[in-house]
């Protein structure tokens, strides 16, 4: 689908028109926090040393502690001093965003902002409670989407590394390296392209905007038969400029951006939607 928003980068030629954008949909149901996790630092590795669930979990969630969330803080108060990192555990419910899948999606968000004890206490208020999306991130905000690629299969170094095709009448081969090392050292690079798994892997794309967050009944989005190979968008939602990896239907992680954009980070004005995807 695109959109199409007004030019806010001021030093630009079209400062101030109307600029078309590819527009990718996210639903972004609340997520859960089920759980919270100790991180101490052995060896120059963190390791895990203390973790606790919360007593409401969602559906299909079978995890359990050997103390009470209320007791939790109270009794790691005086041990925070190994303690170098806490993460939160969240859950998203799939059927949440309208998907089939029954199991609860659960991993780990990092958990920023003053010390130790004060992340505890934040993350342990949070136990069992719900963190909508427009809670964490901001229309205009820049933000970085991790996801899994659209899987090809195994395929040949032309298709997989983009080399080019020897000539017609090579001895043996076409599609394939001319040749893949030298006599010494005796050995392949990894530089070399070879065939093997053609996409189905973990990507991180950085400086994805977000032109809106909404829900079907502020903006709908709704267009006749649902969108194809998803369905009706019936949860909050997130418009993010550009497109994001993977397939209708896939997990696609979003964090605040590793690089820093600068500059005010302000709204973007909407002035059309469209929902055709033209598939």
């Amino acid at each position: 689908m695109h959109s199409i928003t007004l030019d806010d980068r001021e030093k630009t030629p079209n400062f101030g028109k109307p600029l078309f954008n590819p527009t990718s949909i996210l639903a972004v149901p609340a997520t859960a926090v089920v759980g919270l996790r100790l991180y101490s630092r052995e060896n120059g590795a963190e390791k895990a040393i203390g973790e606790v669930y919360s007593k409401s979990l969602p559906k299909g969630l079978t995890l359990k502690s050997s103390i009470e969330p209320e007791k939790f803080a109270e009794a790691w108060k005086s041990k925070l001093g190994n303690v170098v990192r806490i993460a939160a555990l969240v859950s998203i419910i799939p059927r949440d965003a309208g998907l089939s899948q029954k199991n609860p999606i659960v991993f780990e968000v990092g958990v920023g902002g003053g010390d130790i004890q004060a992340q505890l206490d934040y993350v342990t208020k949070l136990l069992g409670k719900g963190v909508k999306f427009a809670d964490v991130f901001k229309a205009g905000s820049y933000v970085d989407v991790i996801g899994i690629t659209k899987g090809q299969g195994f395929e040949g170094p032309v298709t997989r590394m983009g080399i080019k095709r020897k000539q017609h009448k090579s001895r043996k081969s076409v599609r394939a390296v001319g040749v893949i090392g030298p006599w010494h050292p005796a050995a392949v690079m990894y530089t070399v392209a070879r065939a093997g798994q053609h996409g189905f892997h973990q990507r991180t794309e950085t400086g994805k905007r977000i032109i809106t967050i909404s829900n079907p009944k502020d903006i709908p989005i709704a267009q006749k038969g649902g969108f194809m190979h998803f369905g009706e968008v019936k949860t909050d939602y997130a418009l993010l400029r550009g497109s994001v990896p993977g397939t209708p239907r896939r997990v696609v992680v979003v964090r605040h951006p590793v690089r820093a954009v600068k500059g005010k980070t302000t709204p973007v004005q909407l002035i059309e939607l469209s929902t055709r995807t033209g598939i």
